[in-house]
């Protein structure tokens, strides 16, 4: 009888208090749902990001890899146009010269400088003089916008090994390699920015895109470990997640709401520099076109990035690429 009594007290005074806890819960639940939906909004629409100005006067450098086509052109000329000399650096030398002088005549009193390089080779004899092209200049801006994908969805152990050296020496090497020679005068300075290109790609496991989905992971980790080493020397690091841009490497030439055109995503990123809301709150991280932004939010809150069912619409959505690129293949071979 004691016993019973006992518990009966004991159930009387565990139960309204842990109501109140599971109300208090689910309260601030809401409450913070509701702080990062304000902020990733505010972060996409309203507000603007960090004056690039912050990073160097007018007349210092930015050094953009990959300048020649594509986002990497757009990045040079949107920096030359806010006031910024730009070294342009890609595999192509002819052209290089072309944007350069599009460049110089458009923008009078900007100055240029190009290297042509081939990230693929990893060459050692390159860096030496992408070394010696940087030494002396102010340099305000690096974009590591160089980067390689597949050139179709394709199962790992079917990857040809010559692709999978590629995009390692392409978006690993290439990205820490020409960040060593660039970010210690930005150290020495204790001012700079360093923009990274990641990806969705990077963002959430990619079957069938399993090495250019890895390394661009790698460089969504390395960017944001950088960016905690280089804070206290005045140096800001941001890794700039893209979904689909018109571009040669995506294969994608109509621009829509979801697929902006380099033009549409540079102005974005330049204007979004160091508001994490746009990446769900991600340090050191802008997702900074709208629509990948509401996307981005969406997966990580309400679905999560290593969520089954994502993981298993990511891999449809490749295998059928992949097979409508493969019926291409097949229609372009009877042609010949």
């Amino acid at each position: 009888m004691y016993v019973a009594e006992s518990l009966t007290r004991t159930d009387n005074f565990i139960g309204p208090y842990t109501t109140h806890t599971l109300a208090f819960l689910g309260a601030a639940t809401v409450v913070v749902c509701a702080l990062k939906f304000l902020n990733a909004f505010l972060s996409l629409f309203i507000l603007s990001g960090t004056n690039l100005r912050k990073y160097g006067p007018k007349g210092s450098w930015a050094v953009i890899t990959g300048a020649s086509d594509g986002i990497g052109k757009e990045f040079a000329l949107q920096l030359a146009a806010k006031g910024f000399n730009v070294v342009l650096v890609s595999r192509t030398a002819s052209k290089l010269a072309a944007l350069a002088i599009e460049i110089e005549n458009k923008y009078p009193g900007i100055k240029t400088k190009s290297l042509a390089m081939d990230f693929s080779k990893d060459s050692a004899e390159d860096y030496k003089r992408l070394a010696e092209v940087v030494d002396g200049l102010d340099v305000a801006i690096l974009v590591n916008n160089v980067g390689k994908s597949h050139n179709m969805p394709v199962s790992f152990l079917e990857t040809a090994e010559a692709e999978i050296e590629d995009i390692i020496a392409i978006n690993v090497k290439g990205t820490l390699k020409v960040t060593r020679v660039v970010a210690p005068g930005m150290v020495e300075r204790k001012r700079g920015l360093i923009l990274t290109m990641g990806s969705f790609g990077g963002f959430l496991p990619t079957p069938l895109l399993a090495t250019y989905s890895g390394s661009k992971a790698f460089l969504q980790h390395w960017s944001t470990a950088l960016g905690a080493e280089l804070k206290p020397h005045g140096v800001h690091t941001q890794l700039v997640i893209g979904y689909l841009i018109t571009s040669a490497m995506s294969k994608v030439r109509k621009s829509s709401m979801m697929i902006p055109t380099p033009k549409q995503f540079v102005k974005a990123t330049l204007s979004k520099i160091n508001l994490k809301g746009t990446a769900g709150g991600m340090v050191g991280t802008i997702t900074p076109f709208w629509s990948h932004g509401v996307m981005h939010w969406a997966i990580q809150e309400l679905l999560g990035v290593w969520n089954g069912i994502v993981l298993g619409q990511n891999y449809n959505m490749h295998a059928n690429i992949r097979k409508r690129a493969l019926r291409k293949k097949e229609r372009e071979a009877k042609k010949v």
